[in-house]
C-alpha cells in the first residue's frame, strides 16, 4: 500500500468514526479501533498530511480531527459502486410500497421508509407532468347528460372530472367520444394530447359537437392546468436529534425545506434513474443548505425520468448508507409507478 492509499485509509477511519460517534478522532483511537497496519507516530504523520491538505481539520476545543467537505467528497468519491441494502431490507422496502393503493400513497409511503432507512430528511417530487404521457382515457356515462372522465398516465397518476353536457347523449354517442378521444390521445405526451383534443369537436357528426366541445373543454384544462410542482417531506425531526452539527443554522436550513422551491432546485439536477448525486456543504447552490448534504437520484423506468427523490441531512453522514436507501427506494417506485 503506498502513501496516499494509507492516508485514505486513515481518512476513511476518521469519517467512519466521526459519524457512529460525533466527536473528533485522535491518531490513539484511530489504532486502538481499526487495523491500520502502522504505528500510531505513521498515522499522526499521515493526519497531519490530511489537515494539510484540507481533508480533516481540528476543532478548537479538542486534539481529534474531524473531516472537511473536501473530506467527505474525497470518501464519496471513493465508492466505486452502491452497496445494495440487505435482502431483509429490500423485502421490507417492497412489501411496504406494494401495499400502496394510488400514486399519493406510493409517494407517501416512500418519503416515510426513506426518512426511517436513512433517518434523514427525505423528500420525493410528484412525477412531473410535462414528461407524463396518457396511458388511456375511460369515458362513463352516470346520466344521459352527464359524464365522468378518468384519465390515467404513464406515472400512474389518475385524473377524474365530472362533465354536464347540459343536452343528452346515448350510449352509442358516449361510445364514439370515447374512441375519438382515445385515439387522439393514447400515448401522447399531456402537452401533445390537450392540443390534439382541443381540434376534436371540429372533427364529429353535428349532433356531437356540443358535447366533445364540453368534454374537450374540461380535458384540456386537466392537462394543462396543474400545479406544475409537488413535493412530499418526512422525517423533518430526524434533523432536530442532531443539533450539534447545524451550529447555528437549523432554523435556516428547516426553513429552506420549507420553501419548496429551494427543494426542487436541489431535485432538477437529476437527469437519470439509476445515478446516485452527492452534493456536499459549499457544493450546495442555496445558501441556508451549506451546512447540509443531499444526496438525490431519478426515478422512473424504460428510459423516462418522473421526478426525483433523495435525503437531506448534516455532512456528518452515513453516505454509502444514505446512498444504498435512496437507490433501493428509487428502485421500487420507478417499478411500480411504470407498472414493471
Amino acid at each position: 500500500m503506498n502513501a496516499d492509499e494509507r492516508r485514505f485509509e486513515v481518512l476513511r477511519a476518521i469519517v467512519a468514526d466521526y459519524v457512529s460517534n460525533q466527536e473528533p478522532v485522535g491518531s490513539k483511537a484511530l489504532v486502538e479501533r481499526h487495523n491500520l497496519g502502522v504505528s500510531s507516530a505513521t498515522v499522526r504523520n499521515d493526519m497531519a498530511v490530511l489537515e494539510e491538505d484540507g481533508f480533516i481539520t481540528q476543532p478548537h476545543t479538542s486534539a481529534g480531527r474531524v473531516p472537511t467537505d473536501k473530506g467527505y467528497r474525497l470518501f464519496v468519491d471513493r465508492i466505486s459502486e452502491v452497496k445494495p441494502l440487505s435482502a431483509a431490507e429490500r423485502r421490507a422496502i417492497q412489501s411496504f410500497l406494494e401495499g400502496a393503493i394510488d400514486l399519493d400513497d406510493v409517494l407517501r409511503r416512500s418519503v416515510r421508509m426513506l426518512a426511517q432507512l436513512t433517518r434523514q430528511v427525505a423528500v420525493i417530487q410528484y412525477p412531473t407532468l410535462t414528461r407524463s404521457t396518457v396511458r388511456h382515457l375511460e369515458v362513463v356515462q352516470l346520466t344521459p347528460a352527464r359524464l365522468m372522465l378518468v384519465l390515467i398516465t404513464d406515472a400512474g397518476r389518475v385524473d377524474q372530472r365530472m362533465v354536464e353536457l347540459g343536452d343528452t347523449i346515448d350510449d352509442e354517442g358516449t361510445a364514439q367520444i370515447r374512441g375519438l378521444l382515445n385515439s387522439a390521445m393514447n400515448g401522447q405526451r399531456l402537452t401533445d394530447a390537450s392540443a390534439r383534443v382541443a381540434e376534436l369537436p371540429t372533427q364529429v357528426p353535428a349532433e356531437l359537437r356540443n358535447a366533445m366541445l364540453r368534454v374537450s373543454t374540461v380535458l384540456v384544462e386537466t392537462l394543462v392546468e396543474h400545479p406544475e410542482e409537488r413535493l412530499l417531506l418526512g422525517g423533518t425531526a430526524n434533523l432536530t436529534r442532531n443539533v450539534a452539527d447545524f451550529p447555528g443554522s437549523l432554523r435556516q436550513v428547516l426553513e429552506a425545506l420549507e420553501e419548496q422551491v429551494v427543494v426542487l432546485r436541489l431535485l432538477a439536477a437529476v437527469r437519470d434513474p439509476g445515478t446516485v448525486t452527492v452534493r456536499i456543504g459549499n457544493e450546495n447552490e442555496a445558501e441556508d443548505l451549506r451546512s447540509t448534504s443531499v444526496v438525490s437520484i431519478g426515478y422512473g423506468g424504460g428510459g423516462t425520468l418522473l421526478g426525483g427523490m433523495g435525503v437531506v441531512g448534516p455532512t456528518r453522514m452515513d453516505y454509502p448508507g444514505a446512498m444504498a436507501a435512496v437507490h433501493a427506494v428509487a428502485n421500487y417506485v420507478g417499478d411500480i409507478l411504470t407498472g414493471r
